[in-house]
């Protein structure tokens, strides 16, 4: 087994020498992805799919290198680093070039393998993606999460749809059929739908699997015809459903040792035309069981308990299986190589063989029929007597027939169904032809054909041979190339693209196939066409024309008649094998007949093809009618055909038959093919060097003829730009000269307009003259009204201040008299206020003094009373202290003393200063000032006696001595002050009352 470490490089082969998958279990190749840092690892590949042709996959691992596999041209190249792990992968797109990878970050992108560019960028998955599926035409994908599946569309990489659905239900996966417009959606509660893509309609729903074999459904697989659905999980037991019918019809036990299936795939196979019949189940000890579902037999297997697989994907066209292995790996695995074991031939069946009764055994009168595993009777004789082949016992027990084919059918036993049915089954042709031709399936000389590339004859094919399928156009190109390698006459071969497209057609998904069927048909049914190489084959012609004659003299006369020659009635239907002349089931009904019988059946099939059209043929006169019957589709039975060729193999004479010329079957040799040099060596080497000249002549011609034409391109450029120059200049004299014209008439325009504009200047001036006078006339006028306005507002101004001094004169007499009864009324006032301040100062005063004298009375007798009771109780204790009390009664005296003084002197100057200020104001002030003064007089006088009552210490009697004496002091200059101080104010108010204008001002 090869190993291929992928490293750090970014592109390399694949494999360095040619793999043997048949000798190591099919696997190609092991490819392993290892770092070469300072702790070396191995990168795990986690997800890998595969393009539409299936010869190239992609691989992505958890570090994010993806990389592009061709398998068929054995390279490797890295074209994405994401960063990330993929979680999921697509590359069967619209363009093939581009391919969907899902990420970590629950993101798709789409990139380019060819530019390692990024090409989208789509987002909307909140949860990681596991599942991408591609529609049929890649235009549309869906996506899937646990929660979520999304349709996209990928010509603009916008979402079309979104499938939300309940937390508690989720989504198993969702996936369109194959080849269809259907979506079938699965859940994790068994509920399947199937979805109409465009309107997203329910066309229906599978029921619910019975009780008895219920299994939680975790992995899905469908049939490439869209018909048949396969569902597995934690169970050995696979649900095979029916989706046409909608109905559970299979299920399929697995082995014991298999307990939960961990991935289903159906194997694909060219000849079962969609319906796939073997089944790849991965479970979980890693080992990929192949079963039939129909006849439920284990097939092979791939992975085993050591290596086991974690997941797989098969190729489209059954090709390949890619598979990730547990340790992280990545094996290619031969499907040729694994099912070689399962169609390999059976052995050699034992055959019984009856004698006639009472005749001995001869090859002449034995009569008998074969059958497997039974004794039969022999037969009765009838008109027609069936020769059979005599079988020969060795002595080791083996036996040979030679009408035994490889793949265990009897070519004796196809050919009586075919003759019973006209036709092989359509299931079963392409197996039966394989088997037919012996096909050895030289893939490794394949390879090294196809190898070669593209022959360079054939470089240009779609010029000569314009076909809408590009595709078909390249497998056509590679098959034609493949025979041109394989031998050099095919190179140069003008019908040879004719004779190969309807089998390039039938097998275009198989080019192994193909390859081999064109060349076996070109070893025996094309023998001798190349003797006359590059004229057509006279003689293959001359045979049918010598049985045309023998059969239908009449038509071949007709066609001598004419001028048509077997080149025009028979060589048509040679080189395009009957594609032109016949639907695709007549051909494949025709060919069933010819690679069932001798080679020379094909000519035979021209003969009869012209005698079963001779009464529209007989009708034709033209060569242009000729040319257009053996060219085109005509109203004939295929079926009558081919008995009239039957009829022709046996009634033609042996000396004008082509079994006479032609050889038997020869099938193509197994490992390399055959070499092909039945043409005149000598005109193909000729012609090749002639053709190789004329290439090279053609070529310098080509290099000349592109040199010339540079040449005149570049003059034709350069005249193209000496006219453009010329035509520029043109156009520039033109526009000059029609400027010029312009400015001659906008001068003229000009010049009128100056005149008109003096003309308008000068009565402008007139009216501007006009209006100054007027102006100034209106403003004369203006100024004399305001003149006259002026004086008449001073006459009027004049009157006014004459009104208002007269009003003003008598409002001043009015308010003088006002004045004159308002001072009365105050000197009225003032007076009765005066007498009422007063006696009431003079009460004031009267009662403080009689309140003073009743409390000097009063402490005179309580200090006379505290003397006596003191000089009583304490004349003797008291003598040595009395010197100490009168000394501190005298200071305390001079200090009662001392205040006294301070009080008495600050009341006289507040009085004063309040006398003083009434006898200045008396009419400003208010009764509130007057009230004021009597307070603070108040005030001062109490805080005087409560001073006199605070000194408590103070002999008692000393005090009232004191104030008495101080009060009898200060009352008469009081008095007295109080006196000058009326009579004052009543001089001035005398005074005032006289002199009312003082008053007023």
């Amino acid at each position: 087994m090869q190993s291929t470490d992928l490293g750090n490089k970014e592109s390399g082969r694949i494999w360095h020498r040619k793999p043997s998958p048949a000798t190591r279990n099919g696997i190609i190749v092991n490819i392993i992805h290892s770092t070469s840092d300072y702790h070396p690892k191995v990168l795990r590949f986690l997800n890998v799919a595969f393009d539409g042709s299936g010869d190239c996959l992609i691989a992505g691992d958890h570090q994010g290198n993806i990389y592009v596999f061709d398998l068929h041209g054995n390279r490797f190249n890295l074209v994405q680093r994401t960063a990330q792990a993929c979680t999921a992968l697509a590359f069967n797109l619209h363009r093939k070039s581009e391919f969907l990878v899902a990420l970590a970050d629950y993101s798709i992108k789409c990139f380019d393998t060819v530019t390692k560019e990024l090409v989208s960028w789509m987002r909307g998955h909140e949860s990681s993606v596991f599942s991408i599926s591609v529609h049929a035409s890649g235009r549309y994908a869906i996506t899937t999460s646990s929660d979520t599946a999304q349709l996209w569309d990928l010509d603009t990489f916008q979402r079309k749809r979104k499938l939300n659905i309940r937390q508690s239900v989720g989504i198993q996966k969702v996936f369109f059929l194959p080849l269809s417009n259907t979506i079938l959606s699965c859940f994790k509660d068994n509920s399947i739908f199937a979805w109409e893509c465009d309107t997203l309609f329910c066309k229906y729903q599978l029921p619910a699997p019975p009780e008895s074999s219920s299994i939680l459904y975790k992995v899905f697989a469908v049939t490439r015809d869209g018909r048949t659905l396969a569902a597995g999980g934690k169970s050995n037991h696979l649900h095979v459903w029916c989706l046409e019918a909608t109905q559970l019809f299979r299920i399929i036990q697995m082995p014991t040792k298999v307990r939960a299936i961990r991935h289903l795939e159906f194997l694909p196979d060219s000849f079962d035309a969609g319906s796939n019949q073997v089944l790849g189940v991965l479970s979980q000890d890693g080992i990929m069981r192949f079963v039939n579902i129909q006849t439920c037999k284990l097939l092979f297997e791939i992975g085993s308990l050591d290596e086991g697989i974690s997941s797989s994907v098969i190729s489209p066209h059954g090709r390949y299986i890619a598979s990730i292995m547990e340790n992280g790996s990545l094996n290619i695995y031969s499907v040729q190589a694994l099912t070689h074991e399962v169609n390999k031939p059976p052995p050699p069946l034992v055959k019984v063989i009856e004698d006639l009764p009472e005749k001995k055994l001869s090859s002449s009168n034995l009569k008998m029929k074969i059958t497997s595993g039974r004794v039969q009777q022999p037969a009765k004789s009838k008109e027609v007597k069936i020769q059979s082949t005599i079988l020969e016992r060795d002595l080791t027990g083996n036996f040979e027939n030679k009408e035994n084919l490889s793949d265990g059918l009897n070519k004796k036993r196809l050919q009586i169904l075919l003759k019973g049915y006209g036709e092989y089954p359509t299931k079963y042709r392409m197996f039966i032809w394989r088997s037919l031709l012996q096909l050895p399936e030289n893939h490794t000389a394949f390879s090294s054909i196809i190898d070669k590339g593209t022959h360079v004859a054939f470089l240009n094919l779609q010029k000569k041979y314009p076909i809408k399928s590009r595709k078909l156009l390249r497998v056509l190109q590679r098959t034609l190339s493949a025979l041109a390698h394989w031998s050099a006459i095919f190179s140069d071969t003008p019908y040879l693209p004719l004779l190969a497209f309807p089998f390039v057609k039938l097998f275009q998904n198989n080019q192994l196939i193909c390859f081999e069927v064109v060349a076996t048909l070109i070893i025996n049914w094309c023998q001798y066409w190349f003797e006359y190489f590059p004229n057509p084959p006279i003689n293959i012609l001359s045979m049918i024309e010598n049985v045309l004659a023998f059969h239908d003299k009449e038509l071949l006369q007709h066609f001598i008649d004419h001028d048509v020659t077997s080149q025009l009635y028979a060589w048509p239907l040679l080189e395009t094998v009957f594609s032109e002349v016949l639907t695709r089931e007549e051909w494949l009904r025709l060919f069933d007949n010819i690679f069932t019988n001798h080679p020379a059946f094909l000519l035979m099939t021209v003969v009869a093809y012209n005698v079963c059209s001779r009464a529209p043929l007989l009708h034709c006169i033209l060569k242009d009618d000729f040319e257009y019957f053996f060219h085109h589709r005509n109203n004939l039975d295929i079926n009558v055909v081919i008995r009239e060729v039957y009829h022709l193999m046996e009634t033609t004479p042996a000396n004008i038959h082509p079994e006479s010329e032609l050889e038997v079957f020869v099938a193509l040799t197994k490992g390399q093919y055959p070499v092909f040099n039945q043409y005149p060596k000598f005109i193909v080497d000729y012609q090749t060097q002639e053709r190789e000249r004329i290439r090279n002549d053609e070529l310098d011609y080509l290099r000349e003829r592109q040199t010339i034409e540079d040449m005149q391109a570049e003059v034709n450029q350069q005249r193209v730009k000496d006219e453009a120059w010329y035509q520029k200049q043109e156009l520039l004299r033109k526009a000059e000269e029609t400027r010029r014209e312009m400015l001659l008439q906008e001068e003229e325009k000009m010049a009128e307009q100056r005149q008109r504009l003096a003309a308008v200047k000068r009565e402008l001036k007139i009216k501007e003259m006009q209006l100054q006078d007027a102006a100034r006339r209106r403003f004369l006028k203006l100024h004399q009204d305001q003149r006259e306005m002026e004086l008449q507002r001073l006459d009027d101004e004049i009157e006014r201040k004459v009104q208002m001094k007269d009003r003003e004169i008598a409002s001043t007499t009015k308010d003088l008299e006002m004045r004159h009864l308002e001072l009365d009324l105050q000197k009225r006032l003032y007076e009765k206020n005066l007498t009422k301040n007063q006696d009431t100062i003079a009460k004031e005063i009267q009662e403080d003094a009689d309140a003073y004298r009743r409390k000097v009375d009063l402490e005179d007798h309580i200090f006379h009373k505290l003397i006596e009771t003191g000089q009583t109780q304490s004349r003797k204790t008291q003598k040595w202290k009395e010197a100490e009390e009168k000394e501190s009664h005298l200071r305390s005296e001079k200090k009662a003393a001392a205040l006294s003084d301070a009080s008495r002197k600050w009341f006289l100057k507040k009085g004063m200063c309040a006398a003083l200020e009434y006898a200045e104001n008396p009419f400003i002030q208010t009764e509130g000032h007057r009230l004021q003064s009597e307070q603070q007089v108040t005030s001062h006088c109490l805080p005087r006696t409560s001073q006199i009552k605070d000194i408590s210490e103070m002999d008692s009697a000393q005090i009232s001595l004191n104030r008495k004496t101080e009060w009898d002091s200060m009352e008469p200059n009081l008095i007295q002050k109080v006196r000058n101080l009326r009579q004052r104010l009543t001089a001035q108010a005398r005074n005032q009352c006289q002199n009312p204008r003082l008053l007023a001002a």
